[in-house]
């Protein structure tokens, strides 16, 4: 009997299909002006839970606990604003600082490691954003994608009403399913 493969699988926030068209068309100019396509292998997304290998006989446990946290959460307001970089690679919509963005991630995290152990591996903070331009961005290239995408004006707001199990086909990530947050009142 041959063992599945595990799948590969990260937690997000997406925005609504409008400003997801909009933020997949930086990507498209990021690879269009500055050769920078990575990005464009998965749809505009916040991170909560960065990638992480699970079996997939154990995917409806996780679905389980991911429903049953959402339902725990209220729906709340998030605004993208500007754009900022992690130098000398990467370009991404910059998050207005939000304590129930934050709230929700730390949450979540408590609750994988607690209830699946599932275990953040990620080495730096949390530092919510929405990537145009990734890892492919030559660095020789980074100062004018830069110039550019710093004077750009731009600022959506949009409610997150859900949270999105995104897994890796092997070329890109596919939305597999949602959890929605709990209704107000």
């Amino acid at each position: 009997m041959s063992k599945e493969k595990d799948l590969l699988l990260f937690i997000a926030v997406l925005p609504d299909d409008e400003i997801r068209a909009e933020v997949t068309n930086f990507k498209k100019y990021a690879l269009e002006r500055f050769q920078s396509g990575r990005a464009l292998k998965s749809p505009p997304h916040i991170t909560l839970i960065p990638p992480f290998r699970w079996s997939p006989g154990r995917i409806k446990e996780l679905k389980t606990v991911l429903k049953y946290y959402a339902k725990s959460c209220p729906p709340f307001s998030l605004t993208l604003h500007g754009f900022n970089c992690f130098e000398p690679r990467v370009i991404f919509v910059a998050i207005e600082k939000n304590e129930e963005l934050e709230r929700l991630q730390s949450r979540l995290q408590v609750l994988l490691y607690s209830a699946l152990s599932i275990q953040n591996n990620c080495t730096h903070s949390f530092n919510p954003h929405m990537t145009v331009a990734f890892k492919d961005l030559r660095k020789s290239v980074f100062p004018l994608a830069w110039k550019y995408f710093s004077n750009l004006k731009y600022m959506r707001v949009f409610e997150v009403k859900q949270l999105y199990l995104l897994q890796h086909d092997g070329r890109q990530w596919q939305i597999v399913d949602d959890f929605k947050l709990a209704a107000n009142g």
